[in-house]
């Protein structure tokens, strides 16, 4: 075997490790016993020990020293394992397994605290979880942005400051959008209630639309819907909401997207660093236009409508075009997963700006509540009126992923980005999402993107599916033409 070959036999163990570690974490959130949470932080330090000291092996650097890649595949391996393995020789393996341990902890104390509606409960176990995250941040990162360290685990060659560029030319005119709609009348919006049982059939076809595959998948419920896994065992977990089956459906299509995504890397890469998705912003940009650009649209809505008039009779909405707007109506509200696409990025910014502020330790975990509280006012212009719909709303501080949150936003740049491109090459495509007909959009999305897995950047990898760099105004552009299409601006 050549030094490649034996790496690659030795990644392969970890790249299978590390998947096992992941359903842990998935079984954690749909089906554990409540009182297993003890036992499961300590396989979650014991599995974070063996994945740490596996990929800091000191073999890993003489395979790389002397390995020769063949191709681009070879070539992008490489790139993976040698970045993984640089990083995470810089984290003591003690505080690998004390944040694994830790966040795994928190999760429940967050959990309660959020049902609670009690901010005091959660902040110590925060502290610790930001502590360890800083220190981590601040090993990998030397003399640079500690914050920028823990961006990278997710979105490669990202860094805050350029973050901040493409989010400060996006704010502007989301907000005078939001001005805009909000001075029109609304929509009418969904009444009366939804059988659980018949939201998720729904969703179920929803899913198989989307080209999400059951024989190597599921569909669980969860608190806060994910997508877990890579290859030929990805999973995703929806919710019910008896007053809000849109919910459900849009948090499902969602999903799909990222499973999808997962689902559609060539089956070659399996258990190798590029089998997997390149960043959590290309990830994003697939559930994002699954869920908006394609679900959302006029054409898909159409179909929809139908789909639910069959499963719930009449529901209240009379016709087509009026479950379109109800479907994209732009309302006030506080949770991030809920939003329309209009203010969704607002929620973003808040929380990107805030955990930035956390880790440069400009913001002290005690002062959080009242910090966001402030900016919420400022930005949607009416006050947090408990806990849940605020600080505590999301699972992510709680799992220390921080540099997480802006990923959300820059993958609504990407699908902005792909949905032009998108448009381009399947003019026809209203047509074929009238009939319920996914198919030619994720097939053309399977192939511009998602086969390819981690073989490029982040950003080439939505330059070779675009043909341009990525950029904000295809997004700005098409929310713009939308929303003033439905709110006749």
């Amino acid at each position: 075997m050549t030094a490649y070959d034996e790496l690659m036999a030795f990644q392969r163990e970890t790249e299978a490790l590390g998947q096992i570690a992941g359903r842990l974490g998935w079984d954690q959130e749909t089906m554990m016993p409540a009182h297993a949470t003890p036992q499961r932080a300590e396989e979650h330090g014991a599995m974070a020990n063996i994945l740490h000291a596996r990929r800091i092996d000191p073999r890993i650097g003489d395979w790389l020293a002397a390995a020769e890649p063949a191709d681009a595949v070879a070539t992008a391996n490489l790139r993976h394992i040698r970045r993984s393995f640089e990083r995470t020789a810089k984290v003591p393996a003690a505080l690998a397994a004390e944040l694994a341990k830790t966040t795994s902890l928190a999760h429940r104390v967050w959990a309660q605290a959020r049902a609670d509606e009690d901010v005091a409960a959660f902040l110590p176990m925060l502290e610790k979880v930001v502590a360890l995250r800083r220190e981590e941040a601040t090993a990998i990162a030397g003399d640079a942005a500690p914050y920028d360290a823990l961006l990278d685990d997710y979105e490669s060659g990202a860094t805050g400051a350029s973050l901040s560029a493409m989010f400060d030319a996006l704010r502007p005119r989301l907000v005078a959008l939001r001005a805009a709609i909000l001075d029109r009348p609304a929509p009418a919006q969904l009444s009366g209630t939804y059988d659980d049982a018949a939201q998720l059939a729904l969703s179920e076809k929803l899913a198989a639309v989307f080209g999400y595959s059951l024989d190597q998948g599921r569909i669980d419920k969860a608190v806060h819907p994910f997508s877990s896994g890579s290859g030929l065992d990805v999973r995703i977990t929806t919710r019910t909401t008896p007053t809000d089956p849109f919910n459900c459906f849009y948090s499902t299509i969602h999903e799909v997207g990222h499973a999808t995504y997962e689902q559609g890397i060539d089956a070659a890469h399996l258990l190798t660093p590029i089998g997997q998705g390149v960043s959590m912003g290309v990830h994003e940009s697939q559930s994002r236009i699954y869920e908006n650009q394609l679900g959302r649209c006029r054409a898909f809505t159409g179909w929809l409508y139908g789909q639910m008039r069959d499963q719930f009779g009449d529901f209240g909405i009379a016709d087509e075009d009026a479950f379109y707007a109800t479907v994209n109506r732009v309302s006030a509200g506080f949770i991030r997963t809920e939003a329309d696409e209009v203010q969704y990025n607002l929620h973003v910014l808040l929380r990107f700006d805030l955990e930035r502020a956390l880790m440069a330790g400009d913001l002290a975990v005690a002062d959080l509540e009242a910090a966001w509280n402030d900016r919420f006012k400022a930005d949607f212009g009416y006050a947090v009126d408990k806990p849940s719909d605020g600080v505590l709303q999301d699972v992510h501080w709680s799992e220390g992923l921080f540099g997480y949150f802006p990923t959300y936003t820059l993958g609504n740049v990407y699908a902005g980005c792909l949905h032009e491109a998108l448009r381009k090459a399947l003019p026809d495509l209203d047509d074929q999402l009238a009939k319920g007909d996914a198919g030619p959009a994720t097939a053309w999305l399977r192939e511009a993107v998602q086969q390819y897995g981690g073989l490029r950047t982040p950003v080439e990898t939505i330059g070779h599916a675009t043909g341009a760099a990525p950029s904000e105004g295809p997004l700005l552009d098409y929310l713009e033409e939308k929303f003033s299409g439905i709110y006749g601006l």
